[in-house]
């Protein structure tokens, strides 16, 4: 053999070798992702770190936080899928804040000062100018709910214009020992605090004060002051007042009983009522609302963060992997005088699982489809973010095939369990089943339905227009400690640090778990990426793709 000959062997030789070896490298990654805890815990430290002030929207905080959003996303090797060539979607919002408050409570003929964050959280969405209360009756209508498809109608007959409806949280098979006209223990949609509010305004309704109780709205007054006691976010209405009321309340638990028993009633016997379709009104007689606020409100413009991965085949077809980004911000301090919600775990940890995945994906190469990695604001300003985008969409909502939602990772350790909040309305708990049986772990129920958590996270604007979307991660048995540690350690989040500001970064999470879940987005991702299927809803879900 000639020598030229020879080395030329020896470098097809080289060549095919290190192509092969490049085939079996992003083989292994597609399967089995290698996700490197140093970066996904910077990530969080960062992104939950005082400097970035609680990532609160509309503020020098949200700037820095999108700025990292965007430039990891490049670094991870996404293209620019926001708009006009960059990763940012801008998206207009109204603020709505209260100022001069000085709003009263008339009980048995005393007036009684109502006081921003104990009693009461005062808010609006409703209104552009001045509220007024001119002794404005209230009302109890057990839970709010019309719902002809159930024969259910907690308004009756009654007027409600221009008074304030009294409400309780959640929906009436609650507090049931069996499932009743709504479902059973898990919340549907009527049971949610947005619905009320939206209900009471069709109506005319002045305002609506629904009364807290920890168990049925699933976390305690601390989360209520502290998310609803501040300004308020929606996309931009020409009429305001078509969707929410003028005023927005929550009433804490002992004093709205003040308030029953001086209008007549009980409480407790009221409760009982209302799980009933025979349930009638109940004016509180004697009690009325005076007094009034301003309202000072803002348009301005936020942003979605989007990157994408382009499809080799079908790149118009999009697989979409979403979490917000945003958190609380800055409000009043607590008992140890700080007032910076930092949200570490609600959602830097779901941010951070995002740009680790889009790393993973981008090393592994491009599926078939597009993978779409999609930071969204204002989720906790009631999901608007994403029901913007839903609205003004990217790409098109036809051509979306279906998503992953990361709203909070598992810094705790492994489970046993995988929890799927939405258990039975679509076949991706049949896409993802053998994945989670692969890691010795069984798919369940959400545990804890009651809360509403399908309708609390960025996929329902998704799943409202017929897009299939995971919302799920680890349950509450752990490998260490079985059910007992995780309901503890799931009890001392809600109760401690949820929408508090101590949600803070610690040196000591535990990303095994984490790790084992994001496994199962990224194969879901890479499997939706290269599939000729669509996911789908069952035939019982309200929400088929139309």
């Amino acid at each position: 053999m000639k020598s030229s000959q020879k080395a030329f062997g020896l470098e097809l030789a080289f060549w095919l070798t290190g192509l092969l070896s490049l085939w079996f490298l992003g083989a292994a990654s597609a399967q089995s992702p290698s996700f490197v805890k140093s970066r996904i815990d910077n990530d969080i430290k960062i992104l939950s770190s005082d400097a970035f002030g609680g990532r609160g929207i509309n503020t020098v905080h949200e700037v820095m936080a999108i700025s990292y959003l965007a430039d990891s996303m490049k670094s991870a090797g996404l293209s620019p899928a926001g708009g006009d060539g960059t990763f940012f979607q801008k998206v207009s919002l109204r603020q709505f804040g209260l100022e001069d408050i000085n709003l009263n409570l008339r009980m048995g003929g005393k007036t009684h000062s109502l006081n921003q964050g104990q009693e009461i959280t005062m808010a609006t969405r409703g209104a552009l100018g001045d509220v007024r209360f001119d002794n404005s009756e209230v009302v109890f209508v057990g839970y709010g709910i019309t719902a002809p498809e159930r024969g259910w109608d907690d308004y009756k007959d009654i007027d409600v214009r221009g008074k304030i409806v009294m409400v309780l949280i959640n929906d009436p098979d609650f507090l049931s020992p069996s499932e009743g006209d709504f479902g059973g223990k898990a919340m549907t949609y009527y049971g949610r605090w947005t619905y009320k509010y939206e209900e009471a305004a069709r109506r005319g309704a002045k305002g609506v004060l629904i009364i807290h109780d920890t168990d049925a709205a699933s976390y305690g007054w601390d989360t209520v002051r502290n998310s609803f006691s501040r300004e308020r976010f929606d996309i931009v209405r020409d009429d305001p007042s078509q969707v929410s009321p003028p005023l927005e309340a929550w009433v804490q638990a002992d004093f709205a009983k003040i308030m029953v028993s001086s209008g007549g009633h009980d409480l407790d016997q009221l409760r009982a009522e209302a799980r009933t379709k025979a349930f009638q009104p109940k004016p509180l007689q004697n009690v009325s609302l005076l007094g009034g606020y301003k309202v000072k409100t803002e348009v301005f413009h936020t942003a979605n963060v989007i990157g994408i991965l382009k499809g080799k085949t079908k790149p118009d077809e999009i697989v979409l992997h979403m979490a917000h980004w945003d958190h609380i911000g800055i409000g009043a301090p607590d008992s140890n005088g700080d007032g910076i919600f930092n949200g570490a775990v609600d959602n830097a940890s779901g941010t951070a699982a995002l740009l680790e995945l889009a790393r993973a994906h981008a090393r592994a190469g491009a599926t078939d489809r597009s993978l779409v990695f999609m930071a969204v604001t204002a989720e906790e300003s009631g999901l608007l973010g994403s029901e913007y985008y839903a609205d003004n969409p990217v790409f098109p909502l036809a051509k979306t095939v279906g998503g992953i939602n990361m709203d909070g990772l598992n810094l705790i350790g492994r489970a046993k369990d995988f929890s799927l909040t939405g258990y039975g309305q679509s076949n991706i708990q049949e896409w993802i089943e053998p994945m989670i049986k692969h890691q010795d772990r069984v798919l369940i129920a959400d545990q804890n339905p009651q809360s509403g958590g399908f309708f609390r996270s960025d996929h329902f604007p998704m799943v409202k227009r017929g897009i299939p979307m995971l919302y799920g991660g680890s349950g509450r048995d752990l490998r260490k400690g079985g059910v007992a540690a995780g309901q503890a350690a799931y009890n001392d989040y809600v109760t401690k640090r949820y929408h508090q500001p101590n949600d803070e970064y610690r040196s000591d999470f535990d990303y095994s778990g984490a790790f084992e879940d994001m496994k199962i987005y990224y194969q879901l991702g890479r499997k939706l990426g290269g599939s000729v299927s669509w996911p789908q809803f069952y035939p019982q879900s309200e929400f088929k793709r139309p």
